[in-house]
């Protein structure tokens, strides 16, 4: 996906991107996010572009209620308060438009708005391809700013998300004509963010900190992948589950006396091959649309080795 800046556009492409959405069609529908904090995204009007059709999207980013900027110059440091109150943070807010599914009159807009939120399955589906959208650009903000520090966001971090539909116009400054706030929490959670729950972060969280356990390195190499994989990144996703699963084949191989451990480890050495030569299809740009299904399940599987040992607690 394409993520290109209203300001990084040249003068040949170069449009308000209202009147754009306007010219296409009068109603689009959107899912939008309110995040506490900035972005290091600048505001404005991102348009990209996904797939082989060139499918498009517009991501507005809009900061509100930000505090003035500091200074140039640093400031001395200065005795706290012993109980400070806490500060007013400021809202960033994204709104991830669909601009390849116009309406044409806000009836048609309204019909799909019911639809979008008649159950969680659907909701979900809107939600997880706008918080997509951000993170794309967030991601090619880390890749074009060479900052390691950028991260992806998740819809639960957010403090309200909205789907809903307006004119170009609207929303293109961030507004729309009709919209309903969406629970992303555990009622509304994926497969995934469940099986996440039931995973005693804190617990984990407690023992890391303490020293009581060790991060093994497939671990983060395999979180790694997974967020390749989530963002469509093929290329990243079979180059980074290379190294992921020779650590966990390395690490890990009698982690657990268990029946079903022992089977993944067996799936996984017999995927080994193909693992290679999709990463190796990788370095060449060869990697054909049909080698995903190998790799999802070459990471399902390490992944279930990982939460197999957390939940067994060894």
């Amino acid at each position: 996906m394409l993520v290109t800046p209203a300001d990084a556009l040249g003068p040949r492409d170069s449009w308000n991107y209202s009147s754009r959405l306007r010219a296409l069609s009068p109603f689009f529908g959107f899912a939008q996010f309110d995040l506490a904090g900035t972005l290091p995204l600048a505001d404005g009007r991102y348009l990209a572009r996904a797939g082989d059709a060139g499918l498009e999207s517009v991501l507005v980013i809009q900061t509100l209620a930000a505090p003035p900027r500091p200074g140039r110059k640093r400031r001395r440091p200065r005795d706290a308060e012993a109980a400070p109150i806490a500060p007013a943070v400021p809202i960033t807010r994204a709104t991830a438009i669909r601009a390849f599914e116009p309406f044409d009159d806000p009836e048609k807009a309204a019909a799909w708005l019911a639809t979008a939120t008649a159950a969680d399955a659907a909701i979900d589906a809107v939600v997880e391809n706008g918080i997509a959208l951000l993170n794309t650009a967030l991601h090619a903000h880390a890749v074009a700013a060479a900052d390691p520090t950028t991260v992806a966001v998740a819809a639960e971090r957010a403090v309200a998300v909205r789907i809903g539909f307006g004119s170009g116009e609207q929303t293109a400054a961030g507004g729309y004509a009709e919209a309903r706030e969406v629970d992303v929490g555990p009622s509304g959670a994926s497969r995934r963010r469940r099986r996440q729950e039931g995973l005693r972060p804190q617990e984990r969280v407690a023992a890391l900190l303490r020293g009581r356990e060790r991060a093994d390195a497939c671990e983060t190499l395999l979180l790694r992948a997974r967020l390749d994989l989530d963002a469509g990144r093929r290329r990243e996703a079979a180059l980074q589950l290379r190294p992921a699963v020779e650590a966990l084949l390395a690490e890990l191989p009698g982690a657990l006396e268990d029946p079903d451990h022992r089977r993944d480890i067996e799936s996984l050495e017999e995927l080994r091959p193909a693992i290679e030569g999709d990463a190796d299809r990788a370095l060449k740009d060869e990697l054909p649309p049909d080698a995903e299904p190998s790799t999802r399940e070459a990471l399902e599987i390490a992944e279930r080795v990982l939460r197999r040992r957390r939940i067994l607690g060894s």
